[in-house]
């Protein structure tokens, strides 16, 4: 099978056929992140890094079996400013188009955030198909919602493994059995009461405090005057932390430690915008000769 991923990352595609065992003949990126091209090239050195999706020589490739992307999502997230197609950012969306009309691949995926349903008639106009919303929590610890355009038939929802956040964090206590939707922006530090109720990402609680701390941070008013009165006057840190890197590879279903040849802060970055790797795996599940 020869494969053409756009806005590869870190080869989330790549690790989802892997654990089919689905033979993959030539696997050629379209990738202009550094760091996202080393975890890449680390995991999976065969892999043809081709540069930037803008340059692309489409008449130099092979026939390709299977073309995917996730063209990125600022313009179209209901958390950024909603602009759509005018966003430089997801007009790239427009070379994957492009490549999917030129290339004519036996079979596409496209994956994308939700988004308001006349952003999805426009990508479903050009690629001929509607889009599947399937939760990442039916496959791992965190809610992410997400949509796909593919032509790959007959793809049903995931089985419910009831994967709990619980599950796979090193240490500590969850309020919740699902995580919030680990994005790109989960390194940033700062307040972490705002981290945890204004920015909602997730936040792993020490010890028995779990219950205490997580009704203040949930109230979002006045927090040290609340620990004060408690005595507990001391720094967050010493309550409750972020998900760690490895915590972050599991949310996303990637092998543990895939990311660790870079730094924590672009180990964040790459997760936050990559794919639940289950969920990609279970579609292509469905691709002829794959197992289901």
């Amino acid at each position: 099978m020869n494969v053409l991923s756009y806005f590869d990352g870190m080869s989330c595609g790549q690790i989802a056929l892997d654990k089919l065992n689905v033979k993959v003949d030539n696997y050629f990126a379209y990738e202009i992140d550094k760091y996202a091209m080393q975890v890449t090239q680390k995991n999976y050195p065969n892999t043809k890094q081709m540069g930037s999706v803008t340059d692309a020589k489409l008449n130099e490739l092979p026939k390709i079996d299977l073309l995917i992307g996730g063209s990125p999502c600022q313009g179209f997230s209901f958390a950024g400013k909603q602009l759509n197609f005018d966003d430089p950012r997801s007009a790239l969306f427009f070379e994957f188009v492009k490549a999917k009309n030129e290339l004519n691949p036996t079979y596409f995926l496209m994956e994308n955030v939700k988004m308001k349903k006349e952003y999805q008639d426009i990508i479903t106009k050009h690629l001929g198909v509607g889009p599947i919303k399937i939760n990442s929590a039916l496959v791992s610890a965190q809610n992410r919602e997400r949509l796909f355009w593919t032509n790959i038939p007959n793809i049903e929802q995931p089985t419910d493994n009831n994967i709990q956040l619980a599950n796979i964090i090193e240490n500590g206590i969850v309020d919740r059995e699902k995580a919030y939707c680990i994005d790109a922006n989960y390194w940033k530090g700062g307040n972490l009461t705002q981290y945890y109720t204004k920015a909602r990402r997730q936040l792993v609680f020490k010890d028995k405090a779990q219950t205490i701390l997580s009704t203040i941070y949930k109230e979002n008013a006045k927090s040290m005057m609340k620990r004060k009165k408690l005595g507990l006057v001391v720094s967050d840190g010493d309550y409750a932390r972020k998900l760690t890197p490895l915590e972050c590879e599991r949310l996303q279903t990637v092998p543990d430690n895939y990311t660790d040849c870079v730094s924590n802060t672009q180990r964040y970055r790459m997760l936050g915008n990559g794919w639940t790797v289950d969920v990609i795996a279970h579609i292509f599940s469905f691709l002829k000769g794959g197992e289901k």
